[in-house]
């Protein structure tokens, strides 16, 4: 078939090259000039199944209402909240139940771990190397935090999740650069676990990809589609005055936060919102200072990882305001954590480093799996809303996604994923 995919993040390429792995004739439209160019381009790196949990989960609205007096809060509320951000917190707020919250976990561990797999299988097939290390080290400072962890740790149980409960000085033999002045209680290690550089990984597939025959179109933005003609697009490039319509047998949208204006013109209601994140990237000043692979502050929800030659410190939830202005206190909150940690790490912009600072979209739904399969309208596809598990859960997503277009069952159970489980909270 002939298969469009509009978006070439993390999920766009994936997608693409699991429908080539699957001989379809492919082309994917990119408004960027690349791929991973925005929610995949500078994220925490972490691929870690058993930590990826709907955001949705009971007792969450008071915990980020407490938030609120906190300086370094792991979630923040920036103005204008708009309509749309309001009625998504509703449904946030409704989908916190235990039994959503049970299921919507399930769900997406089961696509969590079936996703890492599929990473892996792809990763040794084509020999790609992206700055990828093993384990992650779950920090705690102090004993609220340990006890607040401990939920956690029975839904790694119940997953058959390795991992080890440990005191600071087994943490310290694991990870030797932590700061010597640091005091905190223990740490959770989780040794099959990993972190990785989505975007590099994304180049690096996007190549397998063209070599199966998928062309890339960048600077082409796919207009609202069509009710008429769904599989139609109206395509904006660069050169264009007009848009260009080009016909195809199928459409996937993968295309992060824009995905929810894209389809409304169908009647398709994706309660889609943009929940940034932040992180920031350093060279790394002296090796046996920097961390060997990622770990993350518990009490902050801050990630650091060692990507290659650079650290990278990636966390906070913003919800509200917008992509172009940046919270110099969610910014703050990134230093402030990779000095408790790893003062010596990094070479700051202060010693004339280039320091990347980044704020991304990630395109999140309210109750927390994304929307994966097929929209109930003909030839129209979705693999969206994926939050901050993009790239923990793409290689999964587009191997389903792939599966279904060709009328097989897919390798995991997908209930929970489909587009059928918004029916009864429709209105925004």
């Amino acid at each position: 078939m002939r298969v469009a995919v509009i978006g070439a993040g993390i999920v766009g390429v994936t997608t693409a090259f699991e429908l080539a792995v699957d001989g379809h004739q492919v082309t994917v439209f990119e408004r960027r000039a690349s791929v991973a160019e925005e929610a995949s381009f500078a994220n925490a790196g972490l691929v870690a199944p058993g930590y990826v949990t709907p955001w949705a989960a009971p007792g969450m609205a008071a915990k980020v209402a407490s938030f609120a007096m906190r300086k370094h809060a792991p979630v923040r509320f920036s103005l204008p909240l708009t309509r749309d951000d309001l009625a998504w917190m509703w449904r946030w707020y409704r989908s916190c139940d235990l039994g959503t919250y049970t299921a919507n976990r399930a769900c997406m561990q089961r696509l969590a771990f079936y996703s890492h797999t599929r990473l892996k299988e792809i990763t040794e097939h084509f020999q790609l190397e992206y700055d990828r290390s093993a384990g992650y080290l779950v920090l705690l400072r102090g004993e609220r935090d340990s006890r607040l962890a401990q939920p956690g740790l029975q839904v790694l149980r119940d997953a058959g999740v390795a991992f080890k409960e440990m005191s600071a000085q087994e943490a310290r033999l694991i990870e030797p650069a932590i700061n010597a002045d640091m005091e905190f209680v223990g740490a959770i290690h989780l040794p099959d676990d990993e972190v990785g550089n989505c975007r590099q990984f994304a180049m690096l597939l996007k190549n397998e990809a063209q070599t199966l025959g998928v062309s890339f179109e960048f600077n082409s933005a796919a207009g609202p589609l069509d009710p008429a003609r769904p599989t139609s697009l109206a395509v904006w490039s660069l050169e264009a005055r007009a848009p260009v319509t080009r016909a195809f047998d199928a459409v996937v949208v993968c295309s992060g936060v824009d995905s929810a204006e894209l389809l409304r013109p169908l009647g398709l209601q994706i309660p889609l919102a943009p929940v940034y994140g932040y992180s920031i990237s350093a060279p790394i000043r002296e090796s046996m200072n920097a961390p060997r692979s990622a770990l993350m502050d518990e009490r902050y929800k801050v990630a650091i990882a060692r990507l290659g030659n650079r650290v990278r410190v990636a966390g906070s939830a913003e919800i509200g305001g917008s992509l172009a202005k940046k919270n110099p206190a969610a910014i703050q909150t990134l230093y402030k954590v990779l000095h408790d940690w790893f003062p010596g790490a990094a070479r700051m912009a202060s010693t004339g480093a280039a320091v990347q600072e980044w704020k991304g979209a990630r395109p999140m739904l309210p109750d927390g799996p994304p929307l994966v399969g097929p929209s109930g309208i003909a030839g129209l596809w979705l693999n969206l809303g994926h939050g901050s598990s993009g790239w923990a859960l793409s290689c999964g997503s587009a191997r389903v996604v792939a599966d279904l277009i060709a009328g097989r069952a897919p390798e995991v159970d997908t209930q929970g994923l489909g587009v059928e489980r918004l029916a009864p909270r429709a209105a925004r």
